[in-house]
């Protein structure tokens, strides 16, 4: 379904919308662990019997891939697959295994008057979620969302609407089977832009605002949004090789930071080597990368030793690449490499290489990111690689939830007061 309207009609038509979801949000209030994990399941078992009305509903978003400029990375994320849509369906059941947070006494005391105090965890209630063109993530938040108790209003990018449609209408036929609030999972109708807009002013419905894309659509969200916008605008992450780092090692971790998979957040950008062990690792580094055809950005220092380097400019050292490029720099000590990604940094991950453990400490303490690893890969600030099963995005703010936001970040807290007649007397 698409809906052209006159600004007035679209309006109208959000308002209902978020309306519903608040709605929605109350009844998802009172629901027990066993109705969400029965959703869960069920929807996970219709997806895998849908998988032909996928598929379907796929190739239609492929076959605009031209028409919206697609690039061939975006164009793989975009496809579903048999496998795919088993792999969706199994999030559904692992999120479905994990511990229900609602409810959770995160503290509790009992006062000298014997009032009984209580800090509860909560559903925030309504999230309205934007997202880009990967269909799987449709699933993900609505999974996510629903099993921490809250309502969400999804709106997916146009190029992949008939996916996301057609997943969310298989999510919401299993709720109606599971007595699950219909509304409390509803998909925007139409891929006009002016939509997002008429919903970041309805602070009265909607609790909080989760924008996943493209630097843009967040600046754009954080400027117009009324309410609390949870968010990160880019990836560019570090790994600093310490002159104690143990090469071998450094050489896997990098690897692995930049090469598994470019094109994601959590994929390192910035690589700075401390002076002492230069020549040597970066030598080593170049021949294991050159079947990954890397583009080296570094400094003066760097293009001495590689002789195939790009001069950096200042942008390289705080770009998101998402592709065969990093930036390269040398660095005279921890204090320098601190510093530049204080300067450069996005705040999302960076990685220590060292053997040392006061260097380590210190690089844990005074960098300022989500997520900081000591001899270990970027690509390991992830909710499914540490611990927390399925996430709706990695966040860089500080407040209300930082990293990887899974279920528990999904909720917030209420202080519940039990007394027997108690009043104030002071």
């Amino acid at each position: 379904m698409t809906i052209s309207a006159t600004i007035s009609q679209l309006d109208t038509y959000c308002r209902e919308v978020a309306n519903r979801a608040k709605v929605a949000a109350r009844e998802m209030a009172n629901l027990s662990t066993s109705v969400k994990n029965r959703w869960l399941l069920h929807a996970a078992d219709s997806l895998v019997a849908q998988e032909r009305a996928l598929l379907d509903a796929n190739e239609l978003d492929l076959s605009k891939a031209d028409e919206y400029g697609l690039t061939p990375a975006e164009r793989e994320r975009l496809k579903l697959t048999s496998e795919r849509i088993v792999q969706i369906a199994t999030g559904l059941r692992e999120v479905a295994a994990l511990a229900d947070p609602v409810g959770e006494v995160i503290e509790g005391s009992r006062r000298p008057n014997g009032l009984e105090i209580q800090k509860t965890r909560v559903p925030l209630g309504v999230l309205f979620f934007i997202y880009e063109s990967r269909p799987n993530v449709t699933a993900d938040a609505a999974a996510i969302a629903i099993k921490s108790g809250n309502a969400i209003i999804l709106r997916g990018g146009k190029e992949a609407i008939h996916s996301s449609q057609t997943i969310t209408e298989t999510l919401r036929s299993s709720a109606r089977s599971c007595e699950l609030p219909l509304d409390a999972l509803q998909m925007v109708a139409t891929t006009d832009r002016e939509a997002v807009g008429h919903f970041l002013k309805m602070s009265d419905a909607i609790d909080l605002v989760i924008p996943r894309g493209g630097e843009a659509l967040i600046r754009r969200v954080v400027a117009e949004a009324t309410m609390p916008v949870l968010k990160h605008y880019d990836g560019n992450c570090h790994v600093y090789v310490d002159k104690q780092a143990d090469l071998d090692m450094a050489i896997r971790i990098v690897e692995n930071s930049k090469c598994q998979r470019m094109g994601v957040c959590n994929a390192m950008e910035s690589l700075l080597v401390h002076r002492d062990v230069a020549p040597t690792f970066l030598h080593r580094l170049h021949d294991q990368l050159a079947k990954y055809n890397i583009e080296y950005r570094g400094d003066e220092r760097c293009s001495k030793i590689l002789a195939d380097t790009v001069p950096a400019t200042e942008a390289d050292w705080s770009r998101e690449y998402l592709g065969p490029i990093m930036s390269v720099k040398i660095v005279d000590s921890l204090d320098e490499a601190i510093d530049h990604i204080e300067k450069y940094s996005s705040r999302h991950t960076e990685s220590i290489v060292t053997n040392c453990i006061q260097t380590a400490d210190r690089f844990v303490r005074e960098v300022d990111s989500a997520a900081v690893m000591i001899n270990a890969s970027t690509r390991f600030n992830d909710g499914g690689q540490l611990g927390m099963g399925a996430e709706i995005g990695i966040s860089t703010d500080k407040f209300h939830a930082r990293g990887p936001c899974g279920l528990r970040e999904l909720t917030t807290y209420k202080f519940i007061v039990r007394g027997d007649g108690h009043i104030r007397t002071s």
